[in-house]
């Protein structure tokens, strides 16, 4: 049954975080203008733009990475407070359980927790697309080439380029290879492909075909020019690692399979976003946790101490997560033990900070 108590430490926990994180987007957003001001200028870029498909879709992102780090400093600030003023030892001394004091909390963390789950698998992926496309068109310098591209484009369909002109849509040494049962068995080459963006095709020049029946016998043909389909697109070759943030759940989940299919370099980190999405919502519980156990008992040194000390405990479970996540991207661990050791590790740190908590 939810009491006045319930009521007044949720609204505490939840009016704290809303002013805390609306507190750091503007100061963020504000350096953020400051730093793109130049370029927007440049570009003559239309205030509308900046406005509703740059700043309004910042937002979310924004308030989503830091939601688990001002989710315990919200709850560092305010229980501290409440404990500096004795109001936690006479909750206690009224005859609630400690225990019983965590509801309020749990049930803050779990709205917290929602929104950013909501936030990471719903609205920022279909924000993100409007904001990376402004960042594309606006802020962001997209790469002019492609070296040495590798890629299976279907099962045992690969092609090869030494480099790809992203600006002319025109690649360099190009090759289409069809393999079965680990057998060569046809070879398209080219000097030089350019995509043809009216007919929606590829123009070979100084191309040789080889064609190798079942049999081992074989065909060679050749020519100064052709127009062909390929199956494959010169946005394939200009896409950002990035762009998956622009992905919701089950878009991310196809685009790693055809990134595993294709033997991308960058399929690592694409499993750590997904695993992310997951995890990341767990920590503004565990936080939570290790807020309330830390900053319930009255001290000395007051609000500023538990806040110090809070700080360093918060930016520590940041730096543990980014180095695994690292790690992660750098093959050395798996993408899922990346996000979840973290969770797990703090996890046990709570659970010991709540057991030598004031009771």
């Amino acid at each position: 049954m939810i009491k006045k108590l319930d009521i007044y430490i949720l609204r505490k926990f939840l009016g704290t975080f809303v002013f805390t994180i609306s507190l750091i987007s503007v100061v963020i957003i504000v350096f953020d203008i400051s730093e793109k001001l130049d370029n927007f200028i440049r570009k003559h870029v239309p205030v509308h733009a900046i406005i509703f498909d740059y700043y309004l879709n910042f937002i979310p992102w924004l308030v989503n990475l830091f939601s688990p780090l001002f989710t315990f400093i919200s709850v560092v600030f305010f229980t501290s407070r409440l404990a500096a003023r004795s109001e936690i030892v006479a909750i206690l001394s009224s005859g609630i359980s400690f225990r019983r004091l965590l509801v309020p909390y749990i049930a803050g963390s779990f709205v917290i927790a929602a929104l950013s789950f909501y936030l990471n698998n719903v609205v920022i992926p279909n924000a993100n697309k409007t904001r990376l496309a402004f960042e594309n068109l606006y802020t962001k310098d997209l790469p002019q080439n492609g070296n040495n591209i590798h890629k299976q484009i279907s099962p045992g369909v690969y092609i090869y380029m030494k480099g790809f002109d992203l600006r002319q849509n025109q690649g360099l040494k190009f090759a289409y290879e069809k393999i079965s049962n680990q057998q060569l068995r046809y070879k398209l080459s080219a000097e030089t492909c350019t995509w043809d963006s009216v007919k929606k095709d590829w123009k070979l020049f100084n191309y040789w075909i080889r064609e190798i029946a079942r049999d081992g016998s074989e065909k060679i043909t050749d020519g100064l020019y052709k127009d062909t389909v390929l199956g494959f697109y010169p946005s394939e070759f200009n896409q950002r690692v990035d762009d998956v943030q622009a992905m919701n759940y089950t878009e991310l989940n196809d685009y790693i399979e055809k990134q595993r299919m294709e033997g991308s370099t960058n399929l690592l980190y694409y499993e750590v976003e997904k695993n992310e999405r997951l995890a990341f919502p767990f920590a503004t519980f565990i936080l939570t946790f290790i807020a309330v156990s830390l900053s319930s008992r009255k001290v000395r040194g007051g609000t500023g101490l538990h806040i110090g000390i809070g700080l360093l405990i918060a930016f520590s479970f940041i730096l543990f997560m980014q180095v695994s996540t690292t790690f992660a991207e750098g093959g050395i661990i798996s993408p899922f033990m990346s996000v979840w050791v973290p969770n797990l590790v703090y996890g046990v740190l709570a659970y010991f900070m709540l057991r030598a908590a004031p009771k």
